[in-house]
């Protein structure tokens, strides 16, 4: 399992905790549903069944929220894999062109000319 794409196991793993809930909504709205079988009037029986199929349906709309955000968090973390592949190779291209080397009058250009060397020069001869 080391050598598996942490998007791939991302996925997984969300699939199970939403078989899971999907799992546990089911029994709870059976619970439900045999709570309301058991109303003794019309109104209680009514009740229960409604209740019944609104946690049914919330809990179906969380295992849904679940699965697409652990999609979502897959494909962000597929996209930032390739992305640091691709930086990766490109700094070793990088690093392997070779440098031109500067002539030595490039770097005599580059540098500002010093203002007191001049005066600097004259002291230490007058000495």
């Amino acid at each position: 399992m080391a050598e598996a794409d942490l998007d791939a196991i991302i996925r997984q793993l969300a699939k199970q905790q939403t078989k899971a809930l999907t799992a546990a909504v089911k029994k709870r709205r059976d619970a439900l549903l045999a709570r309301a079988a058991k109303a003794k009037d019309a109104g209680g029986k009514a009740q229960g069944k409604a209740l019944a199929t609104a946690a049914y349906e919330q809990g179906l709309a969380a295992a849904k929220r679940l699965q697409t955000a652990a999609d979502n968090a897959a494909d962000a973390y597929a996209r930032a894999m390739r992305k640091a592949a691709e930086d990766a190779a490109a700094a070793a291209a990088a690093a392997s062109k070779p440098k031109p080397a500067k002539a030595a009058a490039d770097k005599a250009e580059t540098k500002p000319a010093k203002t007191g060397a001049k005066k600097k020069a004259a002291k230490k001869a007058k000495r």
